[in-house]
């Protein structure tokens, strides 16, 4: 039998590799990120009506920042360039807006709503972008910016079809174990090598879901740098060379936390990733990111500088 000639180009690409390089900072190597520390925050926070949560979670997460000075110095770097005209209380207001918002989205984590995640949604723009899908397989590529894990569980309602989300494995079994609970049509796959991925081919072509985050560099060669906000900043490119190998569409995504505290989902125009074009499709996600940012930067959760770490040789 001939070999599928995307399989085998999926297969051999480092573009999707995630050796990880040992000086990439990362946000989840800070002392709270343990199991107990999961399980207490649960507790108090399941206690509470989601109302008093909320308040809760956003009075810690302003006592909480000063205990995290590299991360505040980071988001404080990355305010400079997203909102370089602003006064330096506003972007010192914003530094302290990004640590709020954190630990409010970080509150329904703990304590998923085990209702329906459409009672949490205000509004859904963009929702003809899903229904041009039609029984297509997509990725959905979101961010670490507002609620990306409410986001994944609303679509995967909303298209009925199961939906595979793409993590980084966890330091700690035990926070692994806490995170990655879900619906049953939600299939949380560990990013390990190239390889891993090959099972998600199949499942795109099958007219399913896979779910990637875009905004963080994973230490490979498969990192491109691409202009943001004025300066280079590294991207993962595998998103694009699995949705070329599929023969499947980029649908951004995002899911963010409004003024009422409730969310807005908006979906961008799908993109598509013609062949040897994976590289033009990821520029157009990156204006896409960056303009998502832009009008939320106290949403976006990125604590440590995208723009310092260059793409692995």
């Amino acid at each position: 039998m001939t070999p599928d000639p995307e399989i085998t180009v999926l297969r051999r690409a480092p573009d999707l590799g995630t050796a990880p390089t040992p000086a990439a900072p990362t946000w989840y190597t800070h002392g709270l990120n343990r199991a107990a520390a999961y399980r207490l925050a649960a507790l108090v926070a399941g206690a509470l009506p989601r109302s008093l949560r909320l308040v809760l979670a956003s009075a810690l997460g302003s006592a909480l920042a000063p205990w995290f000075p590299a991360e505040r110095a980071a988001i404080r770097r990355a305010i400079d360039r997203i909102v370089p005209g602003a006064a330096p209380e506003a972007r010192a207001a914003l530094v302290r807006e990004v640590f709020r918002h954190f630990a409010m989205c970080f509150s329904e984590l703990v304590v998923p709503d085990g209702r329906a995640p459409e009672r949490l949604v205000a509004h859904v723009h963009g929702a003809a972008s899903l229904t041009a899908l039609g029984r297509s397989g997509a990725i959905v590529l979101t961010a670490h910016l507002g609620n990306w894990e409410l986001g994944g569980r609303l679509l995967a309602r909303r298209l009925g079809r199961p939906t595979h989300v793409v993590v980084a494995a966890e330091a700690d079994p035990a926070v692994e174990r806490f995170l990655r609970r879900g619906p049953a049509d939600v299939r949380f796959v560990v990013r390990t090598d190239s390889t891993s991925t090959l099972p998600l081919v199949a499942a795109l072509r099958r007219g399913e879901i896979v779910a990637m985050q875009g905004d963080r560099a994973l230490g490979t060669r498969g990192d491109v740098p691409v202009m943001f906000f004025g300066a280079p900043a590294p991207f993962p490119l595998g998103p694009f060379v699995l949705a070329r190998a599929a023969r499947v569409p980029v649908l951004p995504s995002f899911c963010l936390l409004a003024a009422d505290r409730r969310y807005v989902v908006t979906l961008g125009e799908p993109i598509e990733v013609e062949p040897d074009a994976e590289r033009a499709a990821l520029a157009r996600w990156v204006t896409t990111l960056e303009a998502a940012v832009a009008d939320h930067p106290e949403q976006w959760f990125n604590f440590f500088d995208v723009w310092s770490l260059a793409p692995a040789s």
